[in-house]
């Protein structure tokens, strides 16, 4: 199996660093195409180290590494404590990370830290290799960002004009507030802000939980302006959601009030709506006097859209039934610093969960600031998400 992942929380960045190469090594040996190393913000002052020494004994032929304040090795989940571990993969195809920051120009235009990073990220896409040599499309962007240096909104939006077929899948990345702090390492070189993208050439299945189910019956917006909802059915949409209040039962009346969010449906031509139809975005308040809504996304005339609840509850059954049926070797997991302990009151939740329904071996990954995914043919930012990336042996696969 050409993945391996390795987990320690020994509190010696040394030691920690030694146990994980160790398993790594033992499990499959050197030279991964890639590696990545999450750590949390106890071994920040050291990640460059760390990642020299996972480079000079593994030999990759690409290193992203990132800082936490949580990750994810395996089925276990460390929080807010030391913590290190390596996800190394095997024969997945070209693989290259590139450095992206905004310049003068915004978006397109690279800073003098990076000048050619756009301009490389879009030749990886249309699939140039490192080498000059092309291969197929890039079907597939792994990114870290940091959220107040790259607006990962803007970033999704040019995807999907410019690159509509491209699987973006990852999460924000917060640093801690210290000047020159690193927060990314590509390779050998540190990054503090801007945004790193993995691009690979296979499209990688993904799961996004946004954690809610939904309730009551869904409705067509039949008047909006921008993110003001004006309408669901031809009637306020206050009203219909005070209907839906007054109509449930105890413990879904509830969770109504402790939070609601609307799910407005991507792909119109479904027949059947399920959980993963829905991008969930958070009711933000209401006017009393117009019987609107304000909802955090733009809605317009024809959306289908359907009110959401979110508890633990919900975001287990949701987790559990989108992943029903997949099977994986490997999993990055991409999940929201709301979660864990915080919304389960449990250890080692989407750790436990992805690794037991997907079977895959090699489970690592990080909590983020807001995660990144695709619902439907397009990906989003989220958040309170679990957004996971599954990889298959291509061996057997293909």
């Amino acid at each position: 199996m050409p993945f391996a992942a390795s987990l320690s929380e020994h509190p010696d960045p040394a030691q920690a660093i030694g146990e994980c190469v160790g398993e790594v090594l033992d499990r499959h040996g050197p030279h991964p195409d890639l590696l990545f190393v999450f750590a949390t913000g106890a071994h920040r002052a050291v990640l460059m180290e760390l990642c020299r020494t996972a480079r000079t004994l593994l030999q990759p032929g690409c290193l992203v590494a990132a800082v936490s304040s949580s990750i994810i090795g395996g089925r276990r989940e460390v929080e807010e404590r030391p913590g290190l571990v390596l996800w190394a993969a095997w024969d997945i195809g070209p693989v290259e990370a590139v450095h992206l920051d905004h310049g003068p120009g915004g978006m397109v235009h690279g800073t003098a830290a990076t000048p050619d990073g756009w301009d490389r990220f879009d030749r990886l896409v249309e699939g140039e290799t490192a080498d000059g040599t092309g291969t197929g499309p890039a079907r597939t962007a792994l990114l870290l960002a940091e959220p107040l240096s790259f607006a990962v909104d803007d970033f999704l939006a040019r995807m999907t004009v410019t690159r509509p077929e491209l699987v973006v899948v990852g999460g924000l990345i917060a640093g801690d507030g210290r000047p020159g702090s690193p927060l990314f390492v590509i390779d050998d070189v540190a990054h503090g802000r801007g945004a790193v993208a993995v691009v690979l050439e296979q499209r990688v299945r993904t799961v996004v939980s946004q954690g809610c189910r939904p309730v009551g019956a869904p409705f067509t917006v039949t008047r909006a302006e921008g993110n003001v909802l004006r309408e669901l059915g031809s009637r306020p949409a206050l009203a219909r959601l005070q209907e839906l209040a007054s109509s449930g039962d105890p413990d879904e009346r509830e969770l109504l009030l402790g939070g609601v969010h609307l799910g407005r449906v991507i792909d119109e031509r479904a027949i059947e709506l399920r959980r993963g139809d829905f991008l969930i975005r958070a009711v933000l308040g209401a006017e009393a006097g117009t019987g609107s809504l304000v909802v955090g996304d733009r809605v317009s005339i024809g959306d289908t859209v359907q009110f959401q609840v979110r508890d633990a509850a919900s975001a287990h059954e949701d987790l559990v039934e989108l992943l029903a049926g997949e099977q994986a070797d490997a999993a990055l997991v991409f999940t929201c610093n709301g979660r864990g302990r915080h919304l389960f009151d449990a250890d080692d939740h989407d750790a436990e969960t992805v690794s037991e329904l997907t079977g895959a071996a090699a489970v690592a990954g990080v909590f983020c600031a807001g995660e990144v995914g695709p619902v439907g043919s397009r990906s989003f930012l989220h958040g309170f998400t679990a957004s996971v990336a599954l990889f298959r042996d291509r061996s057997i696969t293909s």
